[in-house]
């Protein structure tokens, strides 16, 4: 069979030289395919693939003089393209990530529910632990099985630990009973839990009122913080002691560091001040200080312990200042994933 011009179709007959687009196509996907490249037609919808796949299959030859002709119509085409666009509400929020108000985009989510084609895991993979974990907790055992199942690992994994202990087995003992899913059930589930996030109301804020309020009173003075907490303790004993686990001052430092931890701590530090927070660090804040000179080389501590006696006696302004300084130097440290608190043990 050796077709000059022409397609060699099935059963030996010819088709016209004339081709389809969807003909034309299939011999760009093959033609790709046999260089090894992986068009990804999961993009199209399931018709489209549907109709290219049987284009496939009907082909049999294209002679070489066909094969460039339309090779080098596609090319043509590709230059003529001036600017794409993603295609779908889907690939236009991805598109416009971060761009977007929260509000906007949950808004828009919600009208291209149960029309998207894009996988909703996708989407799922990309949330937080933290959003995911309490819708868990609501769904079944089978539905939370195919969420672990569709995540990395490491993410599974730290998703299970956030959940109770019972339901965590449950889980864990019911990815054994997901073999024989089908990948139709999968993708409806993740359509679901989707359109379930979405529902949610954006928050106004990133973080708690517990994390809130931690952060104001880290900053604010004593005098201040000891009244809030207080108050706070007589309103709501419970948020108070929440909020006082969040909180971390001076006074936590040996509580809350690792030892191993302050040389590089002060290293971020003006030596100047910190001179001033060691020096004005009296009573309960003693340890604080103490805690610090014990664990740097003795020639450090030694020479700050003589700035601290030629400095004499520290106003308590100047000395809160300073130790705020400290303060902030560590929390800056544990945003940055440089160095890392230490729980507080549960009284």
């Amino acid at each position: 069979m050796t077709p000059i011009g022409q397609l060699a179709a099935p059963g030996g007959s010819s088709a016209p030289k004339g081709l389809t687009r969807r003909q034309k196509a299939a011999i760009v996907v093959r033609l790709l395919s046999a260089e090894g490249v992986k068009v990804p037609l999961t993009d199209l919808s399931d018709d489209q693939q549907t109709s290219l796949t049987q284009e496939i299959a009907q082909l049999r030859l294209v002679d070489r003089d066909t094969l460039h002709q339309v090779v080098e119509e596609f090319c043509a085409e590709l230059e003529a393209v001036g600017l794409a666009f993603p295609g779908g509400i889907d690939g236009a929020l991805s598109l416009l990530d971060g761009q977007l108000s929260a509000s906007a985009a949950t808004r828009l989510r919600r009208l291209a529910s149960g029309t998207s084609r894009a996988d909703p895991w996708e989407r799922l993979a990309g949330l937080s632990v933290d959003m995911l974990a309490p819708v868990l907790e609501e769904e079944s055992t089978e539905v939370g099985a195919v969420v672990l199942s569709k995540l990395s690992v490491g993410k599974a994994a730290e998703l299970l630990s956030k959940l109770p202990g019972d339901k965590a087995r449950r889980i864990a003992y019911a990815v054994s009973l997901t073999g024989n899913v089908s990948p139709e059930t999968v993708h409806r589930i993740g359509q679901a839990l989707a359109a379930q996030l979405d529902a949610q109301p954006a928050r106004a804020f990133d973080t708690g009122p517990v994390e809130r309020v931690g952060a104001i009173l880290n900053y604010s003075a004593a005098a201040t913080r000891d009244a809030v907490l207080k108050g706070l303790e007589e309103d709501d004993q419970v948020f108070a002691d929440q909020v006082k686990k969040a909180i971390f001052t001076f006074a936590n430092i040996p509580a809350r560091l690792d030892p191993r931890d302050i040389p590089k701590i002060l290293r971020s530090v003006d030596q100047a001040k910190l001179v001033v927070a060691l020096a004005g660090a009296t009573g309960a804040l003693e340890k604080s200080a103490e805690f610090i000179l014990s664990n740097i080389s003795q020639r450090m501590a030694q020479s700050l312990r003589e700035e601290m006696e030629n400095l004499g006696k520290v106003k308590e302004k100047d000395a809160e200042e300073a130790m705020g300084l400290v303060v902030t130097a560590i929390r800056e440290m544990e945003a940055a994933g440089e160095i890392f608190l230490v729980a507080e043990e549960e009284e």
